[in-house]
């Protein structure tokens, strides 16, 4: 496979904030705005609240990359499944003088078909987390803790 390139254009704004575009999204989807404000976290000096920051973007990453992994290996292991979510934190910490994003912590909850697949989705979810490109780019630790439940073909309440 030959290399791929990902375009991003960053433009500082005011403060400690500035936009981030992707001319390929803009491309892709004219007259729609794919940009997105960036800031420095609030738990720094000058920081700002409500906005994505360089530290959210990087837990986004790794979570999001988890859900693309895990659908196209879903797809080729025809798991039937009616939801995936997942919820992520991103661990910021200071070693040897530096902060860094130490640790990545995904809650994958897959929602299974039928009981039998349980053992399947479990390793679908494995190899997802294994095979996820930016997971294995990063230095940061990447842990996992799967949820897997079976849909109720008997809507709540209707025991």
């Amino acid at each position: 496979m030959e290399a791929h390139y990902y375009n991003v254009d960053i433009n500082w704004s005011r403060d400690r904030k500035g936009i981030m575009c992707s001319p390929e999204l803009n491309a892709a989807t004219p007259g729609v705005n794919n940009c997105i404000e960036v800031a420095t976290p609030p738990q720094f000096p000058k920081g700002m609240p409500g906005l994505w920051s360089p530290e959210h973007l990087f837990t986004a990453a790794v979570s999001s990359c988890l859900m693309t992994t895990f659908l196209a290996i879903a797809e080729n292991s025809k798991l039937e499944f009616t939801s995936f979510h997942c919820g992520s934190k991103g661990k910021l910490d200071q070693v040897d003088g530096k902060y860094i994003m130490s640790e990545v912590i995904l809650e994958p909850h897959v929602i299974i078909v039928h009981e039998k697949d349980r053992e399947r989705a479990e390793r679908v979810l494995q190899k997802s987390e294994a095979a996820c490109l930016i997971s294995n780019s990063i230095k940061s630790k990447v842990t996992m803790n799967p949820v897997i439940e079976v849909a109720s073909s008997t809507p709540a309440g209707m025991n």
